[in-house]
């Protein structure tokens, strides 16, 4: 199973995929809803798991039972918050 960090992009280790577990290279959390199978921005609480519990930081460890590592890098169903910020700035800048 290939997991990687949502932050940063680095592989984790399985066996580091625990509550208080934090990726070794920027320090963010590993069992977080940002790296699990079931994060999509587009689903109802960010989450295609219907009967999971609402985790309103999606960034931070929680004790969702219905945690499932993503396979193969970031599964967050678009750009970031600050992407989309960065690119609304851009287009609405005002020009002189």
């Amino acid at each position: 199973m290939n997991v990687t960090c949502f932050k940063c992009g680095k592989a984790i280790p399985e066996i580091n995929l625990g509550r208080q577990d934090s990726c070794e290279s920027c320090g963010s959390a590993t069992r977080c809803c940002r790296n699990c199978r079931h994060y999509d921005r587009s689903a109802n609480n960010e989450c295609r798991e219907e009967q999971a519990g609402r985790q309103v930081d999606k960034e931070k460890g929680n004790f969702c039972e219905w945690f499932q590592p993503g396979v193969g890098g970031s599964i967050d169903g678009g750009p970031s918050k600050t992407d989309l910020k960065s690119a609304a700035d851009a287009l609405f800048k005002k020009k002189a």
